[in-house]
């Protein structure tokens, strides 16, 4: 039998499959952490403008009818606010100003639309004592004390975003070990594409799940099937990732290839790149089909951890545990 039909037939049998198998192995047993962490974190962070906002200090609201303190009176107040500490910056609001008439200029039929976008006055004062430094923002209209500038939610998330994007090291290592481990992952996906087929005879089984079996065989159904469906989602993110982590080669590769002439941003290459980024953070702003992207994405981003775990478990249960099993010693039960 020919290498191909073997290939067709009996996949298993063949030495590309059976090499493919071991990369594929092992390479996920040594980035299992990384991708169960990057996939965790980068579906929470599809949702990282909405959770800033959600987490923030709630901000004083514009009333033009109302007079601000000016910044001498806002020093007064957080200084009777907080005894014992020195302030040592005021930053006020936003200038306040008007805002446009309907047929106006800015506002309404005629205008630039630009009216019902209100100026923040809230507050911004900085204090200081023994070494410790704090922000916290006041209403200007009555001196009211908000909260911190920055919440601790909001460092959560800024903290979450250093691990997705940089694995907390500082720049321009820790985007160059995302992008070095994202070209792995890259290879992880490929590998797991050429595992996956089981041959003509069997195929079909690989594309769903058969929820009334046995727990092994659903977690193996799981894991091939997400597999097959999902293969271009995680492709995309393993290079994507690899782009935003080491963009040099891809640029490189747009520039040489690109018309010198050509407007820069406009094209093919450049247009490609924008949406391999744009692609892979899946922040999608258009109101209509916005808010189903996003939780489609946020669904999907977990998916390589599910993999993860399934295959994981699936090595657990061939190797460890029977060989585990293997080397137990008998036990005679003596009545």
């Amino acid at each position: 039998m020919g290498t191909w039909k073997q290939w067709l037939r009996q996949p298993q049998r063949v030495w590309l499959r059976r090499a493919a198998f071991q990369i594929h192995l092992w390479v996920g047993l040594f980035i299992g952490l990384y991708v169960v962490v990057l996939s965790l974190t980068g579906s929470l962070l599809v949702y990282r403008n909405e959770l800033d906002r959600y987490l923030a200090t709630p901000h004083a609201t514009f009333d033009e009818k109302a007079r601000a303190m000016n910044g001498d009176e806002l020093r007064s107040a957080a200084q009777k606010a907080y005894p014992g500490w020195q302030v040592t910056d005021v930053a006020e609001g936003r200038t306040v100003r008007r805002p446009p008439r309907a047929g106006g200029p800015g506002g309404g039929p005629g205008g630039r639309g630009r009216g019902n976008r209100l100026p923040d006055p809230t507050a911004t004062i900085t204090l200081q004592r023994d070494g410790e430094k704090k922000e916290r923002l006041f209403n200007p209209y009555n001196g009211q004390d908000l909260g911190d500038n920055t919440t601790r939610g909001q460092f959560f998330i800024m903290w979450t975003v250093r691990l997705h994007d940089e694995l907390l090291m500082d720049r321009p290592d820790g985007p160059w070990w995302n992008g070095l481990l994202s070209l792995v992952f890259t290879a992880l996906v490929l590998t797991g594409a050429v595992v996956w087929w089981p041959g003509v005879s069997r195929w079909k089984r690989s594309l769903g799940i058969k929820w009334s079996a046995g727990w092994r065989r659903v977690n193996w159904d799981l894991h091939s099937a997400l597999g097959f469906w999902l293969f271009l989602f995680m492709l995309m993110w393993g290079v994507s990732g690899w782009y935003l982590g080491m963009p040099e080669p891809l640029t490189n590769l747009v520039e040489r290839y690109s018309d010198p002439n050509g407007v820069y941003g406009e094209r093919p290459g450049d247009v490609a790149l924008m949406w391999l980024s744009r692609l892979h953070f899946g922040r999608w702003r258009d109101p209509g089909w916005g808010p189903w992207l996003k939780a489609a994405w946020a669904a999907v981003g977990l998916v390589p951890a599910i993999m993860l775990v399934t295959g994981v478990v699936m090595w657990w249960n061939r190797k460890v545990r029977h060989r585990a099993a293997r080397n137990a010693p008998e036990v005679e039960f003596v009545a």
